[in-house]
C-alpha cells in the first residue's frame, strides 16, 4: 500500500474517532435550569395537595412517620389498613424486623391478635390491570426490571410493554405489605424499604410511600435490648381522623406537569457548572418526587 493511501486511512480513522467522541458527549448548556431551580420556580398548578384521608400517621418511639397511601393501585390494601388503624389494631405491636439496608417490618409477629373490622389477610394487588394503556409520565429509558417506568399521581411506577399493567416500584421509602409464600397471605404486616429493592416488584403489594419521618424508621433498634420493649408501635392513625390535633399537611409535585418533565430532563443531564459529565440517563428511583410539608395553622 502506498504512503499516500496509508495517510488517507489514518486521516479517515482520526475523523471517525472525533465524530464518535462528539456523539458520545452530551453537552448541556449551563443556562438550563437545575433541579433545585425548577422546584423553586414551580407554581401552584405544579403541586397537588395530599388528601388527609390518604395519609397514614405511624408513631414510632422517636417520632411520627407520615405515609401517602395509593388507592388507585391497591384500593383493597388502603381500605384494610385504614380499617385496622381505626380500630387501633397496631397499638402496642412492634417493628419486629430490621434488616440493615433492606427493610423495616412491623405488625403482629405473634399472629395472636385478631382484628374486629379489618382483615389479617386479603387478596394481593400486585398490579392494576386496565383494558386500555394507563397513561403515565414516562422516563423513556432502559430499565432492567420492567419494559416501562415513570410516574403516576406522584408515585414511581412500572408497566408491562402494553401499559395495561401498572405497579408501584420498590424505591427508598416504599410502603408495602409483607406476606408468606401464598400471594394472598398478606394484609396486616407492613414494611418500609430502606433502599431501592426493585427485585421485590410484582412479588408483594406496594401501596404507599413515606412523605416524612423516614429518619424515625432509620432510628429503630436493630436488636432487642434486655428489659426494654423492642421498637413499639405507639399508634397508627388516619390523618383525616386527627386533623384537629395534628396540623401536619403535605403537597407533592404534580408528576403530570411540564415542570416535572423538566425535572426529569435535569436529572438525566445535570446542568450545574460543577458537573463535568452528563450521563443522559437516570432511573425511576433516582428521580425523587418533591414533597412540601407544612402546618395548617
Amino acid at each position: 500500500m502506498s504512503t499516500a493511501a496509508l495517510l488517507l486511512l489514518a486521516l479517515t480513522a482520526c475523523q471517525a474517532t472525533d465524530k464518535l467522541a462528539q456523539t458520545d458527549s452530551v453537552n448541556v448548556p449551563h443556562t438550563t435550569p437545575a433541579p433545585a431551580e425548577i422546584i423553586a420556580q414551580a407554581g401552584d398548578a405544579d403541586w397537588r395537595s395530599v388528601p388527609l384521608e390518604h395519609i397514614l400517621k405511624i408513631t414510632l418511639p422517636t417520632g411520627p412517620v407520615y405515609v401517602e397511601l395509593n388507592p388507585q393501585l391497591a384500593p383493597g390494601h388502603v381500605e384494610n389498613i385504614k380499617a385496622l388503624a381505626r380500630e387501633d389494631f397496631y397499638r402496642d405491636l412492634t417493628m419486629y424486623r430490621f434488616v440493615e439496608g433492606f427493610v423495616a417490618q412491623g405488625g403482629d409477629q405473634s399472629d395472636e391478635k385478631h382484628p374486629l373490622k379489618g382483615s389479617k389477610t386479603i387478596p394481593a394487588e400486585l398490579f392494576m390491570a386496565t383494558a386500555e394503556p394507563q397513561e403515565i409520565t414516562p422516563l423513556n429509558l432502559v430499565d432492567g426490571y420492567a419494559p416501562r417506568t415513570g410516574f403516576l399521581n406522584g408515585f414511581a411506577v412500572a408497566q408491562n410493554d402494553k401499559g395495561t399493567r401498572t405497579w408501584q416500584t420498590h424505591c427508598p421509602g416504599t410502603f408495602a405489605m409483607a406476606r408468606q409464600n401464598s400471594a394472598d397471605s398478606g394484609g396486616s404486616e407492613f414494611y418500609f424499604t430502606l433502599t431501592a429493592q426493585r427485585y421485590l416488584d410484582l412479588n408483594t403489594t406496594v401501596f404507599g410511600r413515606v412523605l416524612a419521618g423516614m429518619e424515625h424508621v432509620q432510628r429503630l433498634h436493630r436488636q432487642p435490648e434486655e428489659n426494654q420493649p423492642f421498637n413499639p408501635i405507639l399508634g397508627v392513625e388516619v390523618l383525616a381522623d386527627i386533623q384537629r390535633t395534628d396540623k401536619q399537611r403535605f403537597r407533592v409535585f404534580n408528576t403530570h406537569s411540564h415542570a416535572f418533565r423538566a425535572l426529569i430532563a435535569a436529572r438525566k443531564n445535570r446542568p450545574e457548572a460543577w458537573f463535568l459529565h452528563q450521563a443522559n440517563h437516570t432511573d425511576v428511583c433516582a428521580v425523587s418526587v418533591p414533597i412540601e410539608a407544612f402546618t395548617d395553622d
